[in-house]
C-alpha cells in the first residue's frame, strides 16, 4: 500500500482510567486494550444484579425493576465480566439472538450495574448482530469505534465526565529511505500523487496491525519496488493533526540497506521506481520548497554518512505488561 509523504495510520488510544484518577499511562491503555480483545474469556464471574430469574445453568440475580416485563417473561442478564476499572465488557458471542429478548436484557443489566456502581460498559456488537445496535444506542450507548466485523459501543455510567478511552486518534505511516554505495536513492513516482505530482520521492504508506514500525518500512519498500532492504535506524519522525478523516498523524522516517538492486514494481500503485543519484533527487523543486521535506532528506544523508546517529531498534521485556516489543534509542550512550 502506498501513500504521500504525509500518510499514516495508528491504533493507539489515549486512554484514560474510569476512575476519579488522573490521565493514565500507556500501559494502562494497554491494560483497557488487553482487556477488550481477549478479555470475555476471562474467568471473571459475570456481573449480576437482585431477585431470581431464570437463566441457561440456573437461577441467577437480577435487578427487581422487571415491571415493564409480561408475567413468566423470563430475562436474561448479558454475559458479562468486570474490568480491572470498575468497568464491564459484556461478551458479545453470548448476546440473545431476538431484538425483545436482548433489549429486556441490556435494560435488566444496566440497572444491575448502576446499583452495583460500575462505570464504563463495554458492548462489542457483531457483524451478525447488526440488527441490535439500534437498540443499544436508544438505550444510551455511543458509539466508540468500529472494525471489519463488529461495532464497538460504550455507555457511560457515572454522572461526571466520560473517563473511558477515546477511538482511535491516529494513523501511522512509514518512509523507507534507501541509498545505495553509488549514492543512488531508491525513488518512487505514485500513480496518484495528489499534493506533490510528478515528484520522485521515498516509499512510503501505511503500518499493518501489529507491524513494527522497521517492519513495515521493510514491507512498504518491498511492494513499491521489489527491493530487498533491512533496517538500519529510525531517522525521523513527523507529527501533525487534523488530516485524513480528521485524525493525526505520524510519519516514521527509517534508512534501509539494499540487499537487492533490480526492481519491479508494483503497477496497481506505482508509476515508476528507479535509482536517482541523490543530487538529482534533492535538486527537484518540490525539495526545494518544501523546508519538512528537505529537512527529512538531510537527516537521512546525514546517518548514512554517519554524521546522525538517529534511533536503533531493541528488542526489550517490559515488568510492567510482560511483552517483548522494541524500544527505538541513540545507542550511542556518553558518560555522565
Amino acid at each position: 500500500m502506498t501513500a504521500a509523504i504525509t500518510g499514516w495510520q495508528c491504533s493507539l488510544y489515549h486512554c484514560r482510567q474510569y476512575a476519579r484518577m488522573p490521565e493514565i499511562s500507556l500501559t494502562k491503555s494497554c491494560h483497557v486494550q488487553r482487556y477488550l480483545s481477549r478479555g470475555l474469556n476471562s474467568s471473571s464471574s459475570p456481573s449480576v444484579g437482585h431477585g431470581y430469574v431464570r437463566r441457561r445453568g440456573g437461577n441467577h440475580a437480577v435487578s427487581p425493576d422487571v415491571s415493564s416485563l409480561s408475567p413468566g417473561f423470563a430475562v436474561e442478564f448479558l454475559e458479562a465480566f468486570d474490568d480491572e476499572y470498575d468497568g464491564v465488557i459484556v461478551d458479545p458471542n453470548k448476546l440473545p439472538s431476538s431484538a425483545n429478548a436482548f433489549a429486556s436484557s441490556l435494560r435488566v443489566s444496566l440497572s444491575s450495574w448502576k446499583l452495583k456502581g460500575r462505570k464504563g460498559i463495554w458492548l462489542k456488537i457483531l457483524l451478525e448482530q447488526v440488527d441490535l445496535v439500534p437498540i443499544a444506542i436508544k438505550e444510551g450507548f455511543q458509539y466508540h469505534h468500529a472494525e471489519p466485523g463488529y461495532v464497538m459501543l460504550t455507555y457511560w455510567i457515572p454522572d461526571y465526565p466520560c473517563m473511558l478511552p477515546t477511538s482511535p486518534s491516529h494513523q501511522i505511516g512509514v518512509g523507507g529511505f534507501v541509498m545505495n554505495d553509488k549514492r543512488e536513492v531508491l525513488a518512487v513516482k505514485e500513480k496518484c500523487p495528489c499534493s506533490c505530482p510528478n515528484v520522485w520521492k521515498m516509499p512510503t504508506g501505511y503500518i499493518n496491525k501489529s507491524e513494527d514500525i522497521f517492519c513495515g518500512a521493510i514491507r512498504e519498500v518491498k511492494e513499491e519496488t521489489g527491493v530487498d532492504t533491512s533496517f538500519l535506524k529510525m531517522v525521523a519522525f513527523r507529527h501533525a493533526h487534523m488530516l485524513a478523516f480528521d485524525k493525526s498523524d505520524i510519519l516514521f522516517v527509517c534508512m534501509l540497506t539494499p540487499l537487492s538492486y533490480e526492481i519491479a514494481i508494483d503497477d496497481k500503485e506505482i508509476q515508476a521506481a528507479m535509482w536517482m543519484p541523490l543530487h538529482e533527487f534533492v535538486g527537484q523543486p518540490f525539495y526545494e520548497e518544501d523546508q519538512m521535506s528537505r529537512k527529512v532528506i538531510d537527516a537521512c544523508v546525514a546517518a548514512h554518512e554517519d554524521r546522525y546517529n538517529g534511533f536503533v531498534a531493541h528488542q526489550l521485556t517490559s515488568k510492567l505488561d510482560g511483552q517483548s516489543s522494541h524500544l527505538y534509542y541513540d545507542d550511542v550512550l556518553h558518560p555522565n
